[in-house]
């Protein structure tokens, strides 16, 4: 079993910054491709970040392309998202996960998270 748990969400003010962390149990989490989805309330799940098993390759939604940096630190096995600029709009559920696929599609991830809530005031 790979187990993923995420942390650093909370409440923060339009314009402020959140990173968060995801900790990827099992040796061999440096051989995944990570990525962080969001889902928000009447909202279909949507792709966020993706960060390939190496560190080498990044992708990330238009909506938060300049804003939002993914990262990873594969000696602690754990994946970053930090988050600038926020947004109301960045309201949501975010989700780590983790495949042996690197696609912007929630289908090509084989484990999730638990998730963790971020919630931007305006």
């Amino acid at each position: 079993q790979r187990q993923l748990v995420e942390s650093g969400g909370g409440l923060v003010q339009a314009g402020g910054s959140l990173r968060l962390s995801c900790a990827v149990s099992g040796r061999t989490s440096s051989t995944y491709t990570l990525g962080w989805f969001r889902q928000a309330p009447g909202n279909a799940r949507e792709f966020v970040a993706l960060i390939t098993s190496t560190g080498s390759s990044t992708m990330y939604a238009d909506s938060v392309k300049g804003r939002f940096t993914i990262s990873r630190d594969n000696a602690e096995n754990t994946v970053y998202l930090q988050m600038n600029s926020l947004k109301p709009e960045d309201t949501a559920t975010y989700y780590c996960a983790a495949g042996r696929i690197t696609s912007q599609l929630s289908g090509a991830y084989t484990y999730w998270g638990p998730g963790t809530q971020v919630t931007v005031s305006s």
